[in-house]
């Protein structure tokens, strides 16, 4: 078998003997792609690993950025406490309307906040407002914006708060110093960002499975 197959059967394989079956997830899935969502949910494993992050850190209040339909969402909610708090944020107006149907349908929304429109507005609203820090700040959205997403979330911690950027390998074209892609010349001042910045400590770890290629990054805002 070639290596996306291996990949994908040893997911499964993992699927199966730790993540038990859950009617709602796969529900939330299957909504996602009725409405034609693009396919870019986490994995179960990977929804998984971030409920672990957030039990981990015994967080109360998480930050996603890029909702899609809500399938991680609701993987971190469901370790929330119930006077716990996730802002989510989701550019599309139809991927937030599947989000919030998929939210509700797993009972997580009254931790859940879902908020619409442009993620670098709704982080600008979110300072005016006030808004306290966040222990877990998850970035899963537009590539070119990382670098924006990563100063607004440092904006947005404490010390010990944890920061986690989604898909910042790209199949192995981070190394390309001649990319034309703004995906992956985004995920390369992400990295820029992150080797210049005194305020987080953070490692990048590389992923393969269901979801092909890829990884993410994990850093700990210092004291």
């Amino acid at each position: 078998m070639d290596a996306m197959e291996m990949w994908s059967r040893v997911d499964q394989y993992i699927t199966e003997k730790l993540i038990p079956h859950d009617t709602v997830l796969e529900q939330v899935l299957s909504a996602n792609r009725q409405a034609g969502l693009p396919p870019y949910d986490v994995s179960a494993a990977q929804g998984k690993l971030l409920q672990l992050f957030v039990r981990m850190q015994n967080a109360k209040r998480i930050l996603e950025i890029g909702t899609l339909g809500g399938y991680s969402t609701i993987w971190m909610a469901r370790a929330l406490p119930a006077d716990g708090r996730l802002v989510t944020l989701e550019l599309d107006p139809r991927h937030a309307e599947v989000a919030q149907a998929n939210v509700s349908l797993a009972q997580v929304e009254g931790v859940v906040e879902l908020r619409v429109g442009n993620a670098l507005e709704q982080l600008a609203r979110l300072e005016e407002e006030g808004t306290a820090p966040f222990d877990l700040i998850f970035i899963d959205a537009d590539k070119p914006n990382n670098p924006g997403y990563l100063k607004w979330a440092l904006r947005f911690s404490r010390p010990g708060t944890i920061i986690i950027g989604d898909n910042v390998i790209r199949g192995g074209e981070i190394i390309d110093e001649a990319s034309t892609d703004p995906r992956v010349n985004g995920v390369r001042e992400f990295y820029d960002l992150l080797a210049q910045e005194d305020r987080i400590s953070a490692t990048a770890i590389q992923t393969v499975g269901s979801k092909g290629y890829d990884g993410f990054v994990l850093g700990v805002v210092n004291g």
